[in-house]
């Protein structure tokens, strides 16, 4: 379907005039029937320039306002309106309604087969008047205040007057079904509800700005093991010291431990290691440089070592080797053995 082609009195604060009606060259039974029902005074209509005069001056009227929609608007602002507890009397002292009228501004019966609709100018100052004193106010009053906020109600009105102003409702040409006497009319068939939505897009929400954009504080960059200020930051914890434990009690050097498991008996006898080295003079101790003197000393060892192990002492009894210097000084006499000997025998023990 192509476009509706308007004329210029459907432009922009322009004001009213009789409509352009496009017919076809037969006209269409129905709208014979809608025509001879709306006039007082009978009309002939047997041609179509005669249909095309009839149409025309009857939209011309003043009283050919159509009635579009209407709509219930709050009365005064939110702030000003007394709340009631009945809800019945609480709407109606609360919102009216407020009648969406136009006026017939175009008929075309052959390209586009519409009719077109124009608000009218009393309807438009109501419009007007109604977002400017109680829509902005209410929507000022649930907004928070920002620097530019007047300005921009003021550029929310100045569209919404543009918008208005240059609405126009076309639809489908059957509407002039609706045409009652003097060219007054309503909208059939749900049409209604589609020019109040139309109408309630007009209203705009005062919207505030959106947030600014801020900066987000970026953490400094790790150090790197280079970093002369990372020395500490990538060396480890150091693991908590063990508890001191206390230190043991203090055993001389020269005690030794002896080997065998017997050592704890308390009735353990030394008269063999008494008698074995109060009986050997330091004439007889053995030298390592004869294999007779050799024999002597492993013959020895066997009868220390054959003895049960109940004889056997610690050998704390043993005399020190300070005592055996100082014999082996004493001696140095008897068999040869001085004191320059005294490294050898110290290795034997």
């Amino acid at each position: 379907m192509p476009a509706l082609l308007l004329p210029d009195t459907a432009a922009p604060f322009a004001p009213r005039s009789s409509p352009t009606v496009v017919l076809n060259t037969t006209v269409d039974p129905w709208l014979t029937a809608t025509l001879k029902r709306i006039n007082r005074i009978k009309r002939p209509l047997n041609s179509v320039p005669q249909h095309m005069k009839c149409l025309t001056e009857t939209l011309s009227q003043d009283s050919a306002i159509w009635n579009l929609c209407s709509l219930m608007i709050p009365r005064a602002p939110e702030a000003e309106l007394e709340k009631h507890n009945h809800p019945l009397l609480d709407a109606l002292f609360r919102y009216q309604l407020l009648h969406i009228q136009a006026y017939v501004v175009h008929i075309d019966l052959v390209m586009s087969n519409e009719i077109a609709y124009k608000l009218s100018p009393e309807t438009i100052k109501e419009l007007i008047e109604y977002h400017k004193d109680i829509y902005l106010i209410d929507q000022k009053s649930c907004t928070w205040h920002w620097t530019e906020k007047e300005s921009q109600m003021k550029r929310l009105h100045e569209e919404f007057v543009q918008t208005v102003n240059k609405f126009v409702y076309r639809t489908d040409v059957i509407a002039l079904e609706g045409m009652e006497d003097d060219g007054a009319g309503e909208l059939l068939c749900g049409r209604s509800d589609e020019v109040r939505g139309l109408v309630l897009g007009f209203f705009l929400p005062l919207l505030p700005p959106p947030p600014r954009i801020v900066d987000v504080v970026r953490a400094p960059p790790p150090l790197l093991p280079s970093s002369p200020g990372a020395a500490g930051w990538w060396s480890p914890t150091p693991p908590a010291p063990p508890p001191s434990l206390p230190p043991p009690p203090p055993v001389e050097a020269w005690r030794v431990l002896p080997s065998s498991p017997d050592t704890d008996s308390p009735t353990t006898n030394t008269a063999p290691y008494q008698s074995s080295w109060g009986a050997m003079g330091m004439s007889e101790v053995p030298s390592m440089n004869s294999p007779a003197q050799h024999h002597q000393q492993q013959q020895q060892q066997q009868q220390y070592s054959s003895q049960p192990p109940s004889h056997q002492l610690p050998l704390t009894q043993l005399p020190l080797p300070s005592l055996v210097a100082q014999q082996c000084s004493t001696g140095s006499g008897f068999g040869g053995f001085g004191w320059d000997r005294y490294q050898e025998y110290a290795t034997i023990m």
